[in-house]
């Protein structure tokens, strides 16, 4: 079973790029962020088209999140049981042949301690809780998506620049880490590695030329699933594209 995650930054910008990239690397489950699409212009047909149904929570000009699957999508959450009507679109979670997936946008904040930042961290403390409440650490759950944050310095194309700056500063780490502590294993780390890959790059200053990039996209799973493990690579194929996403998929491979 094959599981990709990508910030698409745009869904319906994207789709010409979307679906010749799903014809070749013909993953099972695609979990998107950053669709800016709100639910009643959701392209359904054309994605059930390429063979897959989706379920989805949007919003317009940004956020939005959206898992298409091969397989029946079940026991569908969409953002956490206490947001409103109001909150950003931010998550969303299904069952998908037996594997409880949960897909993030991560909030991105903006300068240290700044209202934005806080609620990052906020918004992580409730994703921790989330999972406490309503997941059961023993059976295979893989959490994936833009995170935001890049967990270690083989994550950033320089440290120094990057220390304490958004994105690797260590409160964010460490709130990310907390969420990791439910008992979560980084997959393409844990994969490959001390191999240093980015899975974003900036649009300015030829960071895509110069890979001065992060790697802030991620997937995540639990002990049973990370038994069951192949492979995670990131694909960097979209990222040559004409007018592309500045993010570019990560792709597993599991034995289910």
């Amino acid at each position: 079973m094959k599981i990709a995650t990508w910030n698409v930054n745009s869904l319906n910008i994207r789709m010409p790029q979307l679906a010749p990239w799903v014809a070749e690397a013909q993953p099972d489950v695609l979990c998107l962020q950053e669709t800016k699409c709100v639910d009643e212009n959701f392209p359904v047909d054309a994605l059930r088209e390429l063979g897959y149904e989706s379920e989805f929570i949007g919003q317009k000009s940004y956020n939005g999140v959206a898992i298409l699957s091969k397989f029946p999508i079940i026991d569908v959450q969409k953002n956490f049981l206490d947001d409103n009507d109001e909150s950003p679109k931010r998550m969303i979670s299904a069952t998908v042949n037996g594997i409880k997936i949960v897909n993030t946008y991560i909030p991105n904040g903006t300068d240290l301690w700044t209202d934005k930042f806080t609620f990052k961290l906020d918004w992580l403390l409730r994703l921790r809780r989330y999972f406490d409440d309503l997941c059961d650490a023993g059976r295979d759950v893989l959490l994936c998506g833009d995170f935001n944050v890049a967990m270690e310095d083989l994550d950033v194309w320089s440290v120094p620049r990057w220390t304490g700056k958004l994105h690797f500063s260590m409160p964010e780490r460490a709130a990310m880490f907390n969420v990791k502590q439910w008992g979560f294993t980084d997959l393409f780390r844990h994969l490959n590695g001390n191999v240093q890959e980015f899975s974003w790059w900036d649009y300015r200053a030829g960071a895509w030329q110069n890979n001065h990039g992060l790697r802030i996209d991620h997937i995540w799973t639990s002990p049973s699933l990370t038994a069951k493990s192949k492979s995670c690579v990131i694909d960097k194929t979209p990222r040559f594209l004409e007018k592309p996403s500045d993010h570019t998929p990560v792709v597993a491979e599991f034995e289910i």
